[in-house]
């Protein structure tokens, strides 16, 4: 719609355009200017290795503090002897673990492109995600195990006091883990790692169960604490279908398409597009690249368009968050243009 209007303006119009042209190209410059951006590769690496980083000490310092949650129930379980909290360490335990294909993603996705992998490697963190999901599955599964066998065959616990400190203790270590993992995550556009904050907050559901479970014991209800950890399993159903289908989006190629409003929005100002054609993003590890078409005059020379093509990109890594690439078509209007809709039905084409 948009180069409809200016395929046959008149003195009026081009006058106002013009203007509007200049203001927007000098609100650019000024953007530029205060949040300068490079196309160049090395900038490009610099910034996805910068996001590595950031997901690397997430996972040290979520490493650090389930290790030493593990290693306080561990002690607790062999004076009390008590399964659940067995099963609660066993999973904190677990969820430490994947760390490790994650650590393994984000070092992976440090490489640089080449002949072989054109995108680089950042779908690593994809397949990192399918094993976080994985786990989760399996921690439900061993969850619903030992919950039944409970039911099956009550078991006396003793110390307490202290396995209701050491569910605590889990619960808080795993829920600090999981809204660090989660916020770095969404920060830095990484769906495996909000996966694997997901995780942690699943096993610190088992760690309230546990607890739960000592109070109905002191109680002397022993069947107590395998019911809630048949709703603690229900629970942790719940958040798997939550990363699992995070992650099936991501290997998918979803995107919020908000993202793809914003980028048709940032063409369309760009000054001498006359129209936008197709917009198409996806995910390279938390990275975006982006393809998109734009309408543009047809007298103009092949350098004119390339530099209409390099400011549209500009505009679109700009105004898209996490946005680290796009590559820019140019098409042109026909030079029969006295058909208002001319333009549109030759870009359709």
């Amino acid at each position: 719609m948009e180069a409809n209007r200016h395929t046959r303006p008149h003195s009026h119009h081009h006058s106002h355009g013009t203007a509007r042209s200049r203001i927007s190209r000098l609100r650019h410059q000024f953007a530029h200017l205060v949040t300068p951006h490079s196309h160049e590769a090395k900038d490009k690496v610099d910034t996805a290795m910068a996001t590595s980083r950031e997901g690397m000490r997430t996972l040290w310092l979520s490493l650090a503090v389930l290790g030493v949650t593990t290693v306080v129930q561990a002690v607790i379980v062999s004076l009390s002897g008590s399964v659940a909290l067995l099963g609660d360490t066993i999973h904190n335990a677990g969820d430490a673990l994947t760390a490790i294909p994650l650590g393994i993603a984000f070092v992976l996705g440090r490489r640089v492109a080449n002949r072989r992998y054109t995108y680089g490697y950042g779908r690593a963190e994809d397949l990192a995600g399918v094993v976080i999901v994985g786990t989760i599955a399996v921690s439900a599964v061993l969850a619903a195990y030992t919950a039944v066998d409970r039911l099956l065959n009550p078991r006396d616990v003793t110390h307490l006091w202290a396995v209701a400190g050491a569910a605590l203790a889990g619960f808080a270590g795993n829920e600090w883990v999981a809204r660090y993992r989660i916020r770095t995550g969404r920060r830095i556009g990484s769906a495996a790692l909000v996966a694997d904050g997901l995780h942690a907050r699943t096993d610190g559901f088992t760690s309230l169960a546990v607890l739960l479970g000592a109070g109905g014991a002191s109680l002397g209800w022993q069947a107590a604490d395998p019911i809630v950890g048949l709703l603690i399993t229900i629970a942790i159903l719940f958040v798997l279908r939550d990363a699992a289908r995070e992650v099936y989006r991501r290997l998918m190629d979803s995107v919020d398409p908000g993202l793809v409003e914003l980028a048709e929005t940032a063409l369309r100002s760009v000054p001498g597009v006359r129209g936008v054609g197709q917009v198409r993003m996806r995910w390279i590890g938390h990275s975006l690249r982006a393809e998109a078409d734009i309408v543009v005059d047809p007298h103009l020379t092949v350098v004119a368009a390339h530099k209409m093509a390099v400011a549209s990109e500009h505009a679109l890594i700009h105004a898209v968050p996490r946005l680290t690439a796009a590559t820019v078509h140019t098409d042109h209007t026909p030079l029969h243009d006295g058909d208002p809709h001319a333009a549109l039905a030759h870009h359709n084409s």
